[in-house]
């Protein structure tokens, strides 16, 4: 696990759907998570035919928001990023075991304590989730306590 990603989120795996950050701005990031072949989840998400739950692809979006949002934090606000809406989500192609996705985020706007992000997972290259989402800050002790 990426150690900026561990200090930014409370997340863990076996919930961690990064693995590491590729590429960072102000407004934008990118990562990487490679889906491994033995995941639980497989064993019942289409069985003989194991597909990636499109929820779980949205999740790492999110947690990819929520460590662009936690870099940007300044020294003023304390919290970590969580997930507060979810504009909506376009599936567009199925992610297999043994697939590495590729996330981006971009910051779209900042309203006070709310952030409002667009994302996408792709895997090579082409688009398996796009979604609109929005965060807001809550105290660290109340999340896990991320470091």
């Amino acid at each position: 696990m990426d150690s900026e990603i561990a200090r930014l989120i409370p997340h863990r795996p076996p919930f961690l759907w990064l693995d590491r950050v590729l590429e960072r701005s102000e407004e934008t990031l990118m990562a990487q998570k490679f889906i491994p072949p033995d995941l639980d989840v497989f064993a019942g998400h289409y069985p003989g035919y194991p597909i990636m739950p499109g929820v779980l692809l949205c999740e790492s979006v999110f947690q990819a928001g929520a460590v662009l949002i936690a870099r940007g934090l300044d020294g003023g606000e304390e919290g970590v990023p969580v997930l507060t809406r979810i504009f909506g989500a376009r599936f567009k192609r199925q992610v297999r075991p043994g697939d590495t996705i590729t996330v981006h985020v971009r910051l779209k706007e900042r309203m006070g304590p709310a952030w409002v992000l667009k994302g996408k997972a792709e895997v090579a290259g082409r688009t398996a989730v796009t979604v609109e989402f929005a965060c807001a800050l809550a105290p660290r002790e109340s999340v896990g306590g991320a470091r």
